[in-house]
């Protein structure tokens, strides 16, 4: 075994203490306040400048050795879902509703296991920063911490984070060049009428059927606009209108999820939910407004660093160990933001055969906590040597 693991294996115990502890009192997102105090507090008991309430709830920890200039980012989540977990173990959240059900439980405990080993060789010249962001679930923990000057309060060249994976191979690392995550766009439409008895809907503007003719037609972006070798999806997740089956309401709104695996298509797809919308309510001569969510964004890796991330963990695991034509997926990660400012790459890690992230039965498989810590420890020596 690389020396490296055997040493974070040797930690195993108090790295999978420090998750169980996260795991069994999990915080939504931006209520993230005793995992930032519990974090915060190992940090600096490692002597660690940690810097608290960054965009509301999250954490920057700085640690500089030698008197080299390059600084690197390595960046975990902190949120959990407003899920009831039924997954067993000792380890079970406490907090009725609430779980750490994507495994940020364990995304936080790798980093913390590397920041130990940091802290304590000090193999590297110039800075280590560790990125604690809350509010991954709801794609608002990176812009908030970047409109708090993540960036100019805390310089880094590059900057990495890490998902595990259910469905991929337990504790192989995988590496995707270009674009890895869709954007998600969270929208409502919302459209007006004129409400009637049912009775005599002549004396109506229906916006039942006005959104019923929206849905169908919004099902032609990606059929009849999208390349059959790109990705986008357009869903209709929730159409809510009336109360009564004799009565035409006044309104109807749309809550759509629209996710695009390109920026150029992410645009291309926006703007024909625009145009058809308008083309619709116009021929049925309902009113229509259109409320944006946060922006998405493609989540996209640099080609150098995917490249460099992927030797480093080749050197550490094995090349059998690690896939480089990784997988792409229509799912989300607001890390985007953080690549869209600095050069970095988002690698996956298998948790072998789960129930998939967000599913009421997962958990984090803890034996990839010490080959987590180990690749973030590689990747931080090896980057800053």
């Amino acid at each position: 075994m690389n020396m490296l693991l055997q040493e974070l294996a040797n930690d195993e115990k108090q790295i999978t203490g420090w998750r169980h502890h996260m795991h069994r009192h999990p915080e939504l997102a931006f209520e993230e306040r005793h995992t930032a105090e519990y974090i915060t507090g190992l940090l600096r008991s490692w002597g660690y400048e940690v810097a608290t309430g960054v965009g509301k709830t999250g954490i920057v920890a700085s640690l500089s050795a030698g008197d080299g200039k390059k600084a690197i980012g390595l960046r975990a989540d902190i949120d959990a879902l407003p899920v009831t977990e039924t997954a067993a173990g000792d380890h079970r959240s406490t907090v009725e509703g609430r779980s750490h059900t994507c495994g940020h439980d364990g995304h936080s405990a790798m980093l913390l296991g590397a920041a130990q080993h940091l802290a304590r060789t000090r193999n590297f010249n110039g800075t280590v920063r560790l990125i604690f962001q809350p509010a991954e679930e709801v794609m608002g923990g990176a812009l908030a911490m970047i409109n708090d000057g993540l960036f100019e309060r805390f310089p880094m060249d590059a900057v990495f984070g890490m998902h595990n994976m259910p469905g991929l191979e337990q504790g192989k690392i995988h590496f995707t060049t270009g674009p890895v995550m869709a954007a998600v766009d969270n929208w409502e439409i919302e459209l007006g009428g004129k409400g009637s008895h049912g009775s005599m809907p002549e004396r109506s503007i229906d916006p039942v059927v006005a959104g019923a003719a929206l849905v169908m037609a919004l099902q032609t972006i990606t059929s009849r606009n999208v390349a059959p070798l790109d990705s986008a999806v357009v869903s209709v997740g929730a159409f809510l209108a009336g109360d009564a089956g004799n009565v035409i309401p006044q309104s109807a709104l749309l809550r759509l999820s629209i996710r695009t695996s390109r920026p150029e298509t992410r645009e291309l797809v926006l703007g024909k939910v625009r145009s058809i919308t308008a083309a619709q309510a116009e021929c049925y001569g309902v009113t229509w407004e259109i409320r944006e969510g946060t922006p998405g964004a493609v989540l996209v890796n640099d080609a150098e660093q995917t490249a460099f991330a992927a030797s480093v963990a080749k050197d550490l695991l094995g090349a059998d160990r690690v896939v480089t034509d990784g997988p792409r997926f229509m799912g989300s990660e607001d890390f985007a933001f953080f690549a869209q400012r600095r050069p970095g790459t988002y690698c996956f890690i298998g948790n072998g055969d789960t129930p998939m992230v967000h599913h009421p039965q997962y958990d984090f498989d803890d034996r990839n906590l010490p080959v987590g810590a180990a690749y973030w420890v590689a990747l931080a020596e090896s980057f800053l040597r």
